[in-house]
Parts: structure tokens; sequence; C-alpha cells
């Protein structure tokens, strides 16, 4: 009996080596976001708004877009600008690089989407379409092989990102619906497209095969008494203007990695969670005092990140739907935040012309000894 409890204990010999690669996956995102907030960087550059934030797959980098045309990379430990892509000719409303890290692609209120190497700047591809109106969000599907984007259209398109082929264009059952799909969301299994409307209204869509709408939620928006499509607002010229502003725009939609909840931030200052697959709607989080811009979920579905034009970056428990954290750092509205694919580095881009670099835990004092 003593040699056979021996031979079982010979391969654990090992295990020690291998023991330092073992913490990573149980990390605890909510212990760890809880324990600090420190700012490690100020990357100043923009000379206007910035309105969108991406990490590299990698980590290493970091690309940011907005009001001055550029999209920027930065250098995150040295917190050097690595360099400048031009090319666009009005806002960078959106940025995400594809999973292999060999592509960006930039969304823009010139109409286009580009596609760039992001190690050499050069741009590879233009995507737009005669009827394009300004482009204002965009959603990889999880093997990075499709690019859906939002815009002040009605229909959303989706690109294949190795070709540049328009693949498909995702039209409501509703023919008199003409307000925008402003958002969109791939699925974690990339088997479902979510848009977000300007009027609040939240679309589930099967992409593949049908690219047919499933469900229709009523999302943030609410139905007034005097509700028709003159109270609600409507587009009434090329330069963007409103008859009246709509007050439940959806500024930004996320899924928990996990595919379980679909959560969105509104105009209306709240984020509401749904269950999937139905959208049914399970809790509505307040907080944000301004429209609700921006997203980000961490690895392990714990933590949710929001930031708007309150100037403040939130972190909720999902467990709970508490606000554990508020950090009040930027000087005006927070209309981007990216999260590092570890989840322990938060960027955030803002209309007080910075990018911001966050991490989380413990401080790091005992790294140091």
């Amino acid at each position: 009996m003593a040699d056979q409890t021996a031979s079982p204990l010979a391969p654990c010999s090992t295990s020690p080596a291998t023991a330092p690669e073992m913490p990573a996956p149980p990390m605890d995102h909510v212990e760890y976001w809880k324990a600090e907030a420190r700012e490690l960087t100020t990357f100043r550059g923009h000379s206007h708004g910035v309105w969108a934030v991406a990490f590299a797959p990698d980590g290493l980098t970091l690309a940011s877009a907005g009001v001055d045309r550029l999209v920027r990379i930065w250098d995150i430990e040295t917190g050097r600008l690595l360099r400048s892509l031009r090319g666009h000719t009005a806002d960078v409303r959106a940025v995400v690089f594809t999973p292999d890290g060999q592509t960006l692609a930039t969304a823009s209120e010139d109409r286009t989407i580009r596609l760039w190497n992001p190690t050499t700047g050069e741009s590879k591809k233009i995507l737009f379409t005669r009827y394009d109106h300004n482009v204002v969000s965009l959603s990889l599907s999880p093997d990075g092989l499709m690019l859906a984007r939002g815009s002040h259209n009605k229909d959303i398109k989706i690109w294949e990102v190795t070709t540049g082929t328009e693949l498909m264009t995702l039209l409501g059952k509703d023919q008199y619906d003409h307000h925008w799909s402003v958002c969109v969301a791939f699925s974690p299994d990339g088997m479902h497209l979510a848009s977000g409307t300007d009027i609040g209204k939240i679309k589930l869509w099967e992409v593949l095969p049908s690219g047919e709408e499933k469900i229709l939620h009523n999302g943030h928006w609410k139905q007034d008494d005097d509700d028709t499509s003159e109270t609600r607002g409507y587009f009434i010229d090329d330069d963007g203007g409103f008859q009246k502003q709509m007050d439940y725009w959806i500024g930004a939609m996320i899924f928990t990695p996990d595919g379980k909840l679909l959560i969105t931030g509104s105009r209306d200052q709240t984020i509401k969670l749904f269950d999937m697959p139905h959208v049914a709607e399970q809790r509505t989080l307040k907080g944000h005092t301004a429209w609700v811009r921006t997203l980000a979920v961490t690895p392990d579905g714990k933590v949710l990140i929001s930031a708007g034009d309150d100037a403040t970056i939130r972190f909720w428990d999902l467990s709970n739907g508490r606000c554990f954290r508020t950090l009040n750092a930027h000087s005006a509205a927070v209309r981007g935040i990216a999260l590092s694919p570890d989840g322990m580095k938060l960027a955030s881009a803002s209309w007080d012309r910075t990018v911001k670099l966050w991490e989380g835990g413990a401080e790091p004092t005992e790294q140091a000894g």
C-alpha cells in the first residue's frame, strides 16, 4: 500500500514548477478593483476630445481616437506616442483591434470605417456604403472575422474583415421604424448581435444564417401619452440637427463574457441588465447623473465599469448591482473606456483631451522588495 500511495505523489513533485502560472485564472476582479484604482499614466497628445480607446490583444499598446480625426497608438509601458494614423476627415468614434492584433478598425463621422495595420500605420481598406451617415459604433465577432457597424442609419451592416466584403444588411421587421441603430454588440458565441436605437429600444438579431430580427424590446424607451414620431425627436438635416433631443438614446451595450447578460447604458442616466437569451430585464443601475456613454466588463464577468458625460467612472458589483467605486479624475465627459485583456488595467478616454491608464490591486510596494 505504501508503494501505491507513493506513486501518485511522484507527479505532484513537479507542481511547484507550474505553480506560478496557476494564480491567474482565479483572480477575483471584484476584490482587485475594490482594493485600489491607481492612475498610472496620462497620455496627452489629442488636441480635442477623445471618443474611444482600445487595448491591443497583447496588452502592450493602446489606440485612442477622437475629434482631432487622428488615431493614436501609445506604448503602455513608457507612455510614448508610437504613431498617429491619418485618413479620417471627421470625428473618429470607435476603435477595435482584431483578436490577432493584426488589424485595427476605426469608425468615423466621415461615414467610413478604416482598417489599419497598427504596427506600420498603413491604411489597408476603407469600408463604406453609398447611403451611409455617421458611423458611431463597431463590434467584432469573437473570432475577428466579422465587423458590424451601428450608425445614423436604421440598418446595420456586417463586413468580412479579411476581404472587406459586405456580408449582410440587417433590417428590422417594422418597415415604418426609421430610428437609427446607433449601438451594436456581438454575443460572445458570435451567433447573435444586439443593437440599440436612438430612442432607447433594443433588438436582438440572429447573425447567420438568417440575419433576422428575433426580439424587439423597449429597453430604456418609455412611451409617453403624447408619444408620436414628432415628440420622440427625429433627424432634420444632414448636419445632424434634431427637432428634439431623444432622452433614451443608447450610448453603449456589452455582453458579459458568458453571454448570460446584456448590459446597456443610456442617455436616461441608467444602466440596465437583461437576462439572455430572452432579453428579460433584470435590474436597473442608477448613479450616473448624465448620459452613460461607455461600458466594460471584467473577464470573470463580475465587475461592470461604466462612464459617461458626468465625467465619472463607476465600478459595479454585478452580483448585487452595487457601485463600489467612483473615479473623478477627468475634468470633462468620459466617452470611452477599455479593459486590458487580463482585466487588470483600465484605460479611459475623455473630452478633457486625455487618456488615462489605471490599475487595481494592492499597492505595489511588496513587489519592490
